[in-house]
């Protein structure tokens, strides 16, 4: 099937199953999926149900799109996303952005669990992410461009919407949950970062590392739609402490984090 056509068939199963347009959508990484929960007259199908989605191998990432009010604003949440190393087609990691966007969405907000850099950085501290480097190995632009999805060539100067970060930091600021700000450096995991990867990463201008939100980035990119990313500290990186880094203490900081995160994207959604 070619590739407008599915996401035209998954956009359809979607729309017959809702009654409110989305404009802003939201993407839940490891940890972090809590906040959808919390949406206002929720509509939640499962991933499995959609035409042309994949499953969610992950642990701790539920596997759901929910459309619903938050703050009253219509929004299409994933709780839990897709990685290209749980061995889907980086089409298939990104295919529920151009879901999105046919559906309606002009502003994405993702949000991932990372690995700090630096050594004053702290788990469970949030991070406005202002650029990033792929290091992937992959763009999920790569093959035949329809025009209809974007330019061939999409300019990537401007990724990170300058609007949609001042509007974070205002927020933080007003609620008072700190936020920093850095580079994240895409890898493909599912192996963590060796030591000699996490000094490669922060030499060239990294200031977190993770394995996830690049692709999708560059597809919404792509695709026209405003993007803001906050990433969640969990860990330092490889090398930094001398002690191995665990899925578990990943998913232990996101959830401490939780509370803050999730003030922190009430408060930038109510006034997006």
């Amino acid at each position: 099937m070619h590739k407008w056509e599915a996401i035209d068939e998954a956009n359809k199963y979607i729309k017959e199953r809702i009654n409110q347009t989305p404009t802003i959508g939201l993407i839940l990484g490891s940890g972090l999926g809590e906040l959808a929960e919390e949406l206002a007259d929720a509509i939640v199908i499962p991933y499995q149900e959609i035409p042309h989605f994949v499953m969610s191998t992950v642990d701790y990432h539920a596997g759901k799109l929910i459309v619903g009010k938050l703050e009253g604003k219509t929004v299409v949440a994933m709780q839990g996303r897709f990685h290209y190393y749980e061995g889907h087609s980086i089409e298939s990691v990104t295919f529920p952005i151009r879901v999105m966007k046919m559906l309606g969405v002009e502003q994405l907000i993702l949000t991932n669990a990372s690995g700090g850099l630096h050594i004053d950085q702290q788990p469970g501290d949030l991070m406005l992410v202002t650029d990033h480097i792929n290091l992937m190995g992959i763009n999920p632009l790569i093959g035949a461009n329809d025009e209809r999805l974007g330019d061939r060539f999409p300019d990537m100067s401007d990724t990170y919407c300058k609007s949609l970060a001042q509007l974070a930091r205002k927020v933080a600021t007003q609620i008072g949950v700190p936020l920093k700000e850095g580079v994240y450096v895409a890898f493909t995991g599912p192996s963590f970062e060796t030591p000699a990867e996490v000094r490669m990463a922060r030499t060239i201008g990294g200031d977190a590392v993770g394995m996830s939100t690049v692709p999708e980035v560059i597809v919404a990119k792509h695709a026209g739609i405003k993007v803001l990313t906050i990433s969640c500290i969990c860990n330092l990186a490889a090398g930094i402490l001398p002690q191995p880094i665990t899925a578990e203490e990943v998913y232990e900081a996101a959830g401490q984090a939780k509370e803050n995160f999730s003030k922190l994207l009430r408060g930038i959604v109510e006034n997006m």
